[in-house]
């Protein structure tokens, strides 16, 4: 195949991939992959070549920084933070604010993803409490994560990427190959918060500023949904030590829960119906709840809450400093059969501790109130339990004939709560490291994730779990497709096209379009790929127009990743959608100026921090 032949089929696979992703029906990791297979089988690349990203630094310290993030999720040091810093917001302003300025601080440390999953549940009770519509915080939420990304090298995966690309590719200040004399350019641990600093400041403002008018005034559909039907009937009792003990219900956050209520307190000697918010919570007291299947998991998930029909003695694995964690049990759903032999009997009857070596956290029976305490309730066919019970026992059970179907969910059956601290110091200790150049952020980050699983903060499980390989199949697959635009000349012929049409209105006019270009880009694909594709047309542009190319790529870093008038600009946009009861055009009304604003902020100040042109 020819050269021009083979850039004209790069160029033209290169339009296929973005459409294709603009529609949005296939993954990226699949589409990106079947360029590059298509690129490989070609001749355009070479296996190594093809091959080469998966093994990039960047791609390599991503997936790291992804179990740092699950064992700060599985300690419960995360939730631990950000219900100290959300307090207790009395209306929409300070809701804001308690929510959007914490968010930001972590998002600058910890990947974005596992903080808007961990601020998720508890906003809609948030909303309740300020009497707010919930689709005035999880927006926010969303872009307030992205604006603190920004700020520092492992902020967001895009980041790491840029800085591997960067630093494999020796460049110097006047866009001239390095020497040794006159050493590459690259990122440090704040280097970014020269220009991603003031743009989340100014990006927070605008989000506090203008959000009680641009934002939709909308309830959560799923809860609306929820909340025509009574989901699980659950019942925990507050074990000694729990941190609960000795609160009233609402300081406890007990009503703040999505789609869970309340509905009684059952204790020794009375039972208490109509619950108030200013009832004190007691040692050994059995809290009666009803509602849907991920608030009751996230209930039970609180330290110090234990199945009431459980023995003591069951949540004794293992212990530390008085707090239980139950370390080998997870959390199964199983239907109840009609030839069940537990059909009839009541659940303290039944012996499925005994039998199963499970035991019963909640009860569902589709469309009926389920009266009486959950040991005493008797089983009918179709009733759903939600069982705490060692791993393997769908495997074990399912076909037992005693249940219909059984769904083992992979979330444990608590928190490492007491093991938070050590997760904290892990993360103290990986920012140190790379802030002070004592090691390369790839050693870095391996030596913070291996620390997590020997500390026990995360098992070797949790952790490959919580790696996503479908984002890390993407970034590799654009490293390889970036090496094929450089091969055929794609990246040079686009990167003269822009020099030779903005050429005339100055250096900045050629930032802004690259910034413009790489929004855009993003908006289509994912961030990670426009920013590896862009990259070496940046880097191309400023070195054939003879100027720093630093600014160009501080360029695309904050442009792939502050693209907020789309759900699919980034991956936090789309987890806010449903919940927040958001439609396209929400984002395009709340995001579009705020995506405008960073654009500007970025070109004036990318050549200003980081050498005038």
């Amino acid at each position: 195949m020819s050269e021009n032949a083979q850039t004209i089929l790069t160029g033209v696979m290169l339009v296929l991939m973005i459409g294709t992703l603009a529609l949005g029906r296939f993954s990226a990791d699949i589409v990106m992959m079947g360029v590059l297979l298509v690129l490989l089988l070609a001749g355009i690349l070479t296996p190594d070549e093809a091959i080469a990203g998966f093994a990039n630094e960047g791609l390599i310290t991503v997936a790291m920084l992804y179990v740092v993030a699950a064992a700060m999720k599985e300690t419960g040091a995360m939730a631990r933070i950000t219900s100290v810093l959300l307090g207790r917001p009395r209306d929409e302003r300070s809701a804001q604010v308690k929510l959007t300025l914490p968010v930001a601080a972590m998002s600058a440390f910890i990947n974005n993803t596992p903080i808007v999953a961990m601020f998720l549940p508890t906003l809609d009770g948030v909303a309740r409490r300020c009497r707010i519509a919930p689709s005035k915080l999880y927006m926010p939420l969303s872009f307030a994560s992205i604006l603190g990304g920004v700020c520092t090298l492992i902020g967001t995966s895009t980041n790491v990427i840029v800085a591997g690309l960067l630093s494999e590719t020796p460049i110097t200040s006047d866009g001239g190959p390095a020497t040794v004399g006159n050493p590459a350019l690259g990122f440090s641990m704040f280097s970014l918060a020269k220009v991603g600093l003031p743009i989340a400041l100014f990006g927070l403002a605008y989000i506090l500023i203008f959000g009680r008018k641009l934002l939709p005034d909308r309830a959560n559909p799923i809860d609306q949904a929820e909340s025509q039907g009574h989901g699980y009937h659950a019942a925990l009792k507050v074990s000694p030590g729990c941190p609960i003990i000795g609160k009233t219900v609402e300081a406890a956050n007990l009503r703040s829960l999505p789609g869970l209520f309340l509905a009684r307190i059952e204790r020794s000697d009375d039972s208490v119906i109509a619950v108030s918010p200013r009832e004190i919570i007691e040692a050994e007291d059995v809290l009666v709840f009803v509602g849907k299947l991920d608030s009751v998991v996230e209930l039970q998930q609180i330290k110090g809450l234990v199945p009431s029909t459980a023995d003591a003695h069951e949540h004794e694995d293992e212990t530390v400093n008085g707090n239980s964690y139950r370390p080998n049990l997870r959390i199964v759903e199983a239907v109840v059969s009609n030839n069940s032999s537990l059909v009839g009997l009541t659940i303290r009857q039944s012996g499925i501790r005994t039998r199963y070596g499970a035991v019963v956290v909640a009860v569902r029976r589709q469309g009926q109130q389920i009266p009486g305490k959950l040991g005493e309730i008797r089983l009918r066919p179709g009733d759903t339990l939600l069982l705490e019970a060692e791993p393997g026992f769908a495997s074990r059970f399912g076909s037992s004939g005693d249940f219909y179907l059984v769904n083992e969910r992979f979330t444990p059956a608590s928190l490492r709560h007491e093991r938070a601290w050590v997760a904290l110091a892990i993360l103290a200790l990986l920012v140190t490291l790379i802030t002070f150049g004592i090691m390369p952020p790839m050693t870095a980050a391996m030596l913070a994730a291996g620390l997590m699983i020997v500390t026990r903060c995360c098992t070797g499980p949790q952790a490959r779990r919580g790696v996503d390989f479908s984002i890390l199949a993407v970034i590799g697959a654009s490293f390889g497709i970036g090496q094929a635009m450089q091969n055929t000349g794609l990246a040079h012929d686009i990167s003269h096209f822009i020099l030779e049409t903005f050429q005339s209105m100055g250096p900045w006019a050629l930032l802004a379009c690259v910034y413009l270009l790489t929004s855009v880009f993003t908006a289509c694909m994912t961030n990670n790929a426009a920013a590896v594709l862009m990259f070496p047309i940046a880097v191309g542009l400023a070195q054939e127009a003879g100027i720093n190319p630093m600014p160009f790529v501080v360029a695309i870093t904050v442009a792939a990743s502050c693209e907020f008038s789309t759900p699919i600009g980034y991956q936090t946009n789309l987890m806010v959608m449903g919940p927040g009861g958001y439609k396209w055009l929400d984002y395009t009304r709340f995001g579009g100026p705020l995506t405008l604003l960073c654009g500007v902020l970025c070109v004036i100040l990318a050549p200003l921090m980081f050498g005038g042109f």
